[in-house]
């Protein structure tokens, strides 16, 4: 079972935001820090990688959607749901397999993953029907986790002084294989169709696992015993009751990723259909600009080691409701639209790497179960914000699909304002 950690005195003033989070960070440190064993540059740039490559087998489909629909013979509604359902598959294997990285040796655990995604990738690219690309769907976001596996085990690995900057770092990896997912997706796309990029995927997956299995190293050993796996599982949502920092950071990142959700999911429908009519190599290019996300994760890193973090999440969460005016614009007027990506793209990542910064400095013998719980959380709002996008989508256009992001927008907002008003009444 996990160590049970006396909750720290509140030590919050009423004036600032910024000391609502660091004085739970501080006495997190305090009660549960444990030193990492330093983790060199080589091993960050292989696990931004990993992570990267993981993720990015959830997005190739955003840009393939008009695709796929035209050459399985689907409505789009059935078509979109290729990104929900992997995103579902995701979100269960958030719960049920993530928390084994508190129990198995990651770097065994890690490469396994990521060969048995490679066979996902095969089988979605082999799918000739509704049901075979949406069980392959499922599948391949499953075991995308290995990218929150990753994460974990680079925080586990870090020294605490450096926690905040390797996860920001591995965390940009993951952000690039978003952002590239789609671009390189609508290229491969269109060399060779909608299955190729698939095909790609698989291969890269299987060289990256040959790799993985011999550069990994060992981490450092809990102090405490090992939970079994129903033991590690029931104590996700254990966590989050008894974690108030964990808790609200989790309620910012299932609203951002709502909002980021709410854009992507139905995009490429409004880049395929006039008065754009572009095509699936120009609809990736779209995926680049998410590149401000990339800068973002970096420096909300750095700012989270100097205890910003109140800071960033003020201003982040602002931009996710700003964002929206521009994007809504963006139905006719591609400025507007490639404005609002942008800022959307900073906000959404700024919030989310300043998120997971501080949940790593909890527990650290429950960092995967941290993740868990964070992830899940922050996977059900992406998921909420698919559904909620390819319906309005289909019942009211972009307008539509921009008043439900702005509403996600707003969520985040009014939560972490309630927050700095509660730490300000003391």
């Amino acid at each position: 079972m996990i160590d049970e950690v006396p909750p720290a005195p509140a030590v919050e003033t009423p004036t600032s935001p910024v000391t609502h989070d660091a004085a739970r960070s501080t006495a997190a440190r305090s009660t549960a820090a444990r030193p990492g064993v330093g983790i060199s540059r080589s091993l960050v740039f292989l696990l931004a990688v990993t992570t990267g490559l993981s993720v990015a087998a959830m997005y190739y489909a955003q840009p393939l959607l008009d695709e796929v629909r035209d050459a399985l013979g689907l409505s789009t509604g059935t078509a979109g749901l290729l990104v929900t359902v992997t995103q579902a598959g995701y979100l269960a294997a958030l719960i049920l397999l993530v928390p084994v990285g508190d129990l198995l040796a990651r770097r065994r655990l890690i490469p396994a993953l990521v060969a048995a995604q490679a066979l996902a990738l095969v089988l979605l690219a082999s799918a000739h029907s509704a049901t075979q690309l949406m069980i392959a769907g499922v599948a391949v976001g499953a075991l995308s986790v290995t990218a929150q596996i990753g994460v974990a085990f680079a925080a586990s690995l870090a020294d605490d002084a450096d926690r905040g900057r390797v996860v920001g770092t591995v965390m940009s990896g993951l952000l690039l294989g978003i952002l590239l997912a789609r671009t390189v997706a609508g290229w491969l796309a269109d060399l060779g169709g909608w299955r190729t990029p698939y095909w790609v995927a698989g291969a890269v997956q299987l060289v990256l696992c040959v790799v993985l299995a011999l550069r990994l190293p060992a981490e450092p050993q809990a102090e405490a015993g090992r939970p079994s796996y129903r033991q590690a599982v029931a104590s996700v949502p254990k966590l989050l009751r008894e974690e108030p920092l964990l808790r609200r950071r989790a309620l910012y990142g299932a609203a951002s990723f709502g909002a980021f959700s709410v854009l992507w999911t139905p995009l490429s429908f409004l880049l395929s259909d006039p008065p754009y009519g572009y095509s699936t190599a120009i609809i990736g290019l779209f995926g680049l600009l998410g590149l401000m996300g990339v800068l973002a994760a970096s420096l909300a890193g750095r700012a989270a080691d100097r205890g910003r973090a109140g800071q960033v999440s003020a201003a982040t969460s602002a931009l996710l409701l700003v964002a929206w005016l521009p994007l809504a614009l963006g139905e006719h007027w591609l400025a507007g639209l490639v404005v609002g990506i942008l800022v959307l793209d900073l906000a959404a990542q700024g919030l989310h790497i300043t998120n997971q910064s501080e949940i790593y400095r909890l527990r650290p013998e429950a960092r995967s179960r941290l993740t868990a719980a964070y992830m899940a959380t922050y996977f059900t709002g992406g998921l909420a914000g698919s559904l909620a996008a390819t319906t309005a989508y289909s019942a009211g256009g972009w307008t539509a699909v921009s008043l439900t992001g702005a509403a996600f927008g707003l969520a985040a907002l009014a939560l972490v304002g309630w927050d700095i008003l509660a730490a300000r009444r003391g």
